[in-house]
């Protein structure tokens, strides 16, 4: 791949230089001091891959991603130094189409940087490139279990530009008696739980990450936090599996999805928002073929039309909505249900 750098602290562009040197596979395209720097070269020279730092003069690295993202979009991985101290300018570059995040090599203070950044860079070209998908795992049916409380469940994927798109979606809300959130958004296992503390700040309701085994939680949201896949199983209870190992969405939303056509037997929506990829539109088919609510996110406010595209060429949504309007959509769907008495069925 062809690989830029945007960074001000020139031992740490060095360091990243020297990290992408070291691998045959990739190539340094240009480097860039500032995010106004990176906007203008990424205009004359689009590389496949961005490192884009945080705290720059002149322009931000959110603010340059955003830009770019408009202007001439690639994919961009959030290298900075120490990004658990920077948690709000990480999900706000997130938002703006960043992919992933990870810690500067030569700022990281412990041993593997070079590695961790190596997998990314990796795991970005598998996606850029769409060569190692695989299906995702079957679940076997049968078990029958009260849901207890939960009557209606949620169901939110998303990927590049989910974290700002999510909390849109569910801002303000406080979801009615039975309602139960899940979100699988692809982020790396070591900022799943910032991620639920940030959208914990931004929501009126309660947000927590799901532990083998939890089960479903009415009147708050649940996300998805290791690398593994997330599973709903004949039980009812979350769980996580590997397999398959070579998937490159972790954790899978096409995984989750399917578990919920396949299992939950009460009222359900699924939401696919936006992503690189696609992940989620097969998963989004099966819940609607299932009798489920199905929603994707419209292209022009996608961050990346990647995921809702597929849901769409596969006739996956019963609606393709703009995201300032499927938060409505979702509470005038579930408030009908709750207003016609709808209970679930007596054989759960």
């Amino acid at each position: 791949m062809k690989i830029a750098i945007v960074n001000d602290v020139a031992m740490a562009a060095e360091a990243l230089r020297r990290v992408v040197a070291s691998t045959q596979e990739h190539q340094v395209l240009w480097i860039a001091r500032t995010g106004l720097e990176a906007v203008r070269m990424c205009l004359d020279q689009r590389p496949d891959l961005i490192l884009m730092d945080l705290n720059m003069p002149e322009m931000d690295g959110v603010e340059a991603t955003r830009q770019i993202m408009e202007q001439s979009p690639c994919a961009i991985l959030v290298v900075t130094g120490r990004p658990q101290d920077n948690v709000n300018q990480v999900f706000r570059a997130l938002g703006a189409g960043a992919l992933d995040v990870t810690a500067t090599p030569v700022l990281q203070g412990q041993a593997g940087g070079d590695s961790e950044l190596l997998a990314k860079i990796k795991t970005i070209g598998k996606l850029i490139r769409h060569s190692t998908e695989a299906a995702p795992p079957r679940v076997a049916n049968g078990g029958e279990r009260s849901e207890g409380q939960v009557q209606t469940l949620v169901a939110i994927g998303a990927s590049t530009g989910g974290p700002s798109a999510v909390a849109k979606v569910l801002s303000g809300w406080t979801p009615p008696p039975g309602c139960a959130i899940v979100v699988v958004q692809h982020i790396d296992e070591t900022f799943a739980s910032h991620f639920a503390k940030w959208l914990d700040d931004q929501l009126a309701m309660p947000v927590r990450v799901i532990g083998e085994g939890d089960e479903l939680v009415a009147g708050s949201v649940q996300i998805a936090k290791t690398n593994d896949h997330l599973l709903l199983d004949q039980n009812y209870r979350l769980r996580y599996d590997a397999a398959p190992r070579d998937y490159v969405y972790r954790p899978s939303v096409d995984v989750f999805f399917h578990c919920v056509a396949q299992h939950w037997r009460g009222d359900a929506v699924g939401i696919l928002l936006t992503g690189m990829g696609r992940d989620g539109g097969d998963g989004l088919l099966a819940m609607r073929r299932a009798g489920k609510t199905t929603i994707a996110q419209d292209q022009a406010s996608s961050a990346v039309y990647g995921m809702p595209r597929a849901a769409a060429e596969l006739d996956a949504a019963q609606q393709i909505l703009p995201l300032d309007k499927i938060g409505a959509s979702l509470r005038n769907r579930i408030g009908a249900k709750l207003n016609n008495g709808w209970e679930p069925s007596p054989n759960l």
